[in-house]
């Protein structure tokens, strides 16, 4: 990993969030479109852990030196966590408009517009 420049990572999850974001543009399908939003919590997922890595740590030296790595993967955990409760009520959503229509095309779903 130390022969891979920090750049390199940044750039892939640049990449990561610019595909998920068109998709999300893009698609009309519900699940595609998680499919891209997850997309592009795991390009700022690779961000946090890219910076945790290569950036300079604040313990003291007597620490371990994997310490500094679990300020980037709490970071991580978080956002899996908020990825998982996203998908759990966007399936149950997109489940119970399904339900009622038989289809579940985002351009025709104008029930939920106030």
């Amino acid at each position: 990993m130390a022969g891979v420049p920090l750049y390199w990572y940044l750039l892939l999850g640049a990449f990561m969030f610019t595909t998920g974001a068109v998709g999300v543009i893009i698609r009309r399908n519900p699940v595609v479109v998680f499919m891209c939003i997850e997309l592009m919590l795991n390009a700022v997922n690779l961000t946090f852990l890219s910076f945790s890595r290569y950036s300079p740590t604040l313990l003291p030296a007597d620490r371990m030196a994997s310490d500094h790595w679990m300020t980037g993967q709490m970071a991580v955990i978080f956002v899996m966590a908020v990825a998982a409760a996203e998908v759990a009520v966007g399936l149950g959503i997109i489940m119970a408009i399904f339900r009622l229509r038989e289809e579940v095309d985002l351009d025709e779903m104008s029930e939920l517009q106030g």
